[in-house]
């Protein structure tokens, strides 16, 4: 099971000039700019759940890491927050 990243747009200041997560994303295009909201969004098949958005968002806690299940492929938002793997650890999936 892997994570990907999810924007709550009630917590996103993106509107008011923050783009540390899009800056700051190793993976091209993965978290942008939705220009009708003015919010950060990720695009979720290109999320390779690193967490370091969420890492440079813990001000304002807008991102959240959630599990995909492996099997239908599917964001699982039911249940608590998924565990990510520490910056530099090795991912075992």
């Amino acid at each position: 099971m892997y994570n990907i990243a999810w924007v709550d747009n009630e917590k996103c200041i993106a509107e008011k000039g923050c783009r540390l997560c899009i800056m700051y994303c190793p993976e091209a295009d993965c978290i942008m700019l939705d220009e009708s909201t003015t919010k950060a969004i990720v695009i979720e098949p290109r999320c390779k759940g690193c967490d370091l958005c969420k890492v440079v968002c813990s001000t304002h806690n807008a991102i959240t890491m959630f599990p995909v299940d492996p099997t239908t492929g599917k964001v699982i938002k039911g249940g608590k927050e998924a565990e990510t793997a520490a910056l530099g650890q090795a991912y075992s999936g």
